[in-house]
């Protein structure tokens, strides 16, 4: 899965020029995320004193957001694009790099086409997102934990005000007990998942036979007997599903309202501005999500794990890393 693309000269360009390229992107969208931030302090101040200030500084504000925002949203959106060539260049090494040994096993390996087409698919299309998500959030913590550090010192609450950097130990307790109690919830999601490309995978090669022997395949009792795998294995797992999702709404609601709870009570004691208050939020937002990443994409994580655990019995069964893998992938 790895090889295939970043230790083949082929695709060493891509592999390691393209990361690069995200890599800079991403810190460009980092450090117009921090100004952001700032923007909010001053902007809101603004607004707190609008009767003690001019229109023509409103305006000021607007217009340094629009100079913030348009270069955000033109790297965002070069960003998001280039990273889906990027995955699906990553596609095709997997592909081409399996081609070979898959065709020099002698005995047929069960759902290879799956493996080879969906599986190669789905894993390039989960690690794009998923990628992009971590590098992004690992940045977002080094900006921005510094910021939310600083800003803990407006905390008047009791039990913390005489914390340092009490805000941004809160975020983490509060990441860190979202992904214990995650991993309880859906501890049962990635064993479904890989049980429901199983069943999936017997349906689709009984309709693919079907279409070649319509007499001997397809067959009306066998259909029924394979979707109805299919509709149990589904139910339970958007049962499950369900239980999570329940958790995971909960729990993003609550820490909307955490930075208030906290932060509240001094603006009105006066210890803070509404600019304050406001950016306090926002870095909150930023650090807690990033700590909380793994949490917010548990369905897409426990996915990828079940994609690895079928694309590595695939690798095993075709002999993929016992033999010196070909540099040149298959020829087209």
């Amino acid at each position: 899965m790895l090889k295939s693309f970043f230790l083949n000269r082929r695709w060493a360009l891509w592999a390691w020029g393209g990361f690069i390229f995200i890599i800079g992107s991403l810190l460009a969208q980092t450090w117009i995320d921090v100004k952001i931030n700032e923007w909010y302090k001053n902007f809101y101040d603004l607004l707190q004193k609008a009767t003690e200030r001019e229109v023509s500084e409103f305006y000021d504000g607007i217009f340094l957001f629009l100079k913030l925002a348009i270069p955000y949203v033109i790297i965002y959106t070069i960003t998001n694009y280039f990273t889906r060539l990027y995955a699906f260049r990553w596609r095709e090494a997997m592909t081409f790099a399996y081609m070979p040994y898959w065709k020099k096993v002698d005995s047929k390996v069960e759902g290879a086409s799956q493996r080879i087409q969906e599986d190669c698919m789905n894993f390039a299309r989960i690690v794009e997102s998923l990628g992009l998500q971590i590098i992004r959030a690992i940045m977002l913590l080094i900006a921005f934990t510094p910021i939310l550090w600083g800003l803990s010192s407006n905390v008047i609450i009791p039990w913390l005000k005489d914390i340092n950097g009490s805000l941004v130990y809160v975020s983490l307790i509060a990441s860190l007990g979202g992904v214990i109690i995650s991993w309880f919830v859906g501890i049962k999601l990635p064993g479904l998942e890989y049980n429901n490309q199983v069943v999936e995978a017997a349906f689709r090669k009984e309709l693919v036979y079907g279409e070649d022997d319509r007499i001997e395949y397809a067959k009306p009792p066998t259909i029924f007997e394979l979707f109805a795998g299919i509709k149990f294995n589904y139910h339970r797992l958007f049962l499950h599903y369900g239980y999570f999702d329940l958790w995971l709404i909960m729990y993003n609601q609550s820490m909307i309202i955490v930075p208030y709870i906290l932060m509240g009570p001094g603006l009105f004691t006066g210890a803070m501005t509404l600019g304050v208050l406001i950016q306090t939020s926002s870095a909150f937002r930023e650090v807690q999500s990033s700590f909380s990443l793994f949490m917010q994409n548990w369905t897409r994580i426990t996915e990828l794990r079940s994609i690895y655990r079928r694309l590595s019995e695939f690798e095993k069964s075709i002999g993929f890393n016992e033999t010196k893998h070909l540099s040149a992938g298959i020829s087209r």
